[in-house]
């Protein structure tokens, strides 16, 4: 069935039906799970903020790692800031927090849009000319491969007018639309919101921050414990290719492959939040030796049992059978064979 959404076609099949109901169907369940989960939510969501703000700035180019990004975070000195590395890191950390703590009260109109914007940008003295305003210059859309090169592989709209006008009518639309599933709305509305590129520089960071905003005032709350935007990273290509194809058919064109893709993404992170959360509960089970044997394995990746062993001051052959459990369990996964065995956790 082929539908009408905003100036885009879409076409409405059982793919995208089922992708609809497998995220609704969990969200419907998502109050029980976090009445149940509480401590445990805590600890995912500082683990899911540090993957974003990495992942959300290596797409664009950035070169820190997670374990740089949480160095940086847990000691924040904003006087120390002095790369464009670590001040987009921390930008990108300071609205994602302000999203997650105020998105009720945060507006989807233009100038949250831009004040969003500008705080993001707000440590990037490179950027202090054009943030929290529409772009004045032409920006194509380019992809950055991991040798550093970059391809252009959009045209976007003209600055001035034209991008005045373009996010005029996507935020109206978003804001008085009634039949369309908040689904595809946010997933429609970051899709032009990446074809206009209403801003000079930022608009891939913000595009991801914008999707947690529409997702959080949707009450898909679920959002703040796993990683969209690490998702993303991970699917870099197919990101880029659903944008082309739906792209290159522009102005009123059919986005079906980019919703098909948003959705996956948002169906595939709630999987991972589930398996996290089940093997947060079977380590709350395991007894003293075997917590003690998989802190190591957590803290030592490819660690051996004759090492551990040797730590913990526990008998060979306990640690292999404890091993075998822990792996059983799904907790950990194994390299090698024979006396090259390591362990490694999930």
């Amino acid at each position: 069935m082929n539908n009408k959404v905003y100036n885009f076609t879409l076409n409405i099949d059982w793919k995208l039906i089922n992708l609809i109901s497998e995220i609704d169907r969990f969200d419907a369940s998502w109050t029980a799970i976090e009445r149940k989960e509480g401590k445990n939510l805590k600890e995912l969501k500082n683990i899911a903020t540090v993957r974003s703000v990495g992942a959300s700035n290596r797409i664009e180019g950035n070169k820190m790692s997670d374990e740089e990004v949480d160095v940086l975070l847990q000691k924040i000195d904003i006087t120390k800031l002095t790369d464009r590395d670590s001040q987009e890191v921390i930008g990108y950390f300071e609205v994602l927090d302000l999203i997650s703590e105020f998105h009720e009260t945060i507006s989807v109109s233009e100038n949250q849009i831009k004040n969003l914007h500008s705080n993001l940008l707000k440590y990037s003295i490179k950027d202090e000319w054009h943030k929290g305003d529409y772009k004045q210059h032409k920006n194509a859309v380019e992809a950055t491969f991991p040798d550093g090169t970059r391809q252009v592989i959009f045209q976007t709209t003209e600055a001035g007018f034209a991008t005045e006008e373009a996010m005029g009518q996507l935020l109206n639309w978003y804001n008085n639309e009634t039949e369309v599933h908040f689904l595809i709305r946010i997933a429609s509305f970051v899709y032009d919101f990446l074809s206009i590129h209403p801003f000079q520089d930022g608009n891939g960071r913000l595009s991801r921050l914008i999707s947690t905003l529409l997702l959080l005032k949707n009450k898909y709350k679920w959002i703040q414990y796993v990683s969209f935007e690490h998702e993303i990273e991970s699917r870099k290509n197919e990101y880029y290719q659903a944008l082309r194809t739906c792209q290159a058919q522009r102005p009123n064109e059919n986005i079906t492959v980019w919703v098909q893709f948003f959705l996956s993404c948002l169906a595939n992170i709630q999987l991972q939040l589930m398996e996290k959360l089940q093997k947060n509960n079977l380590e709350t089970q395991l007894s003293p030796k075997e917590q003690s044997i998989f802190m190591i394995i957590q803290n030592h990746p490819n660690s051996q049992s004759g090492e551990i062993a040797k730590k913990l001051g526990i008998p060979a052959p306990t640690v292999k059978r404890i091993l075998l459990d822990l792996f059983n369990k799904g907790l950990i996964e194994k390299q090698g064979s024979g006396r090259n065995v390591s362990y490694t956790a999930k």
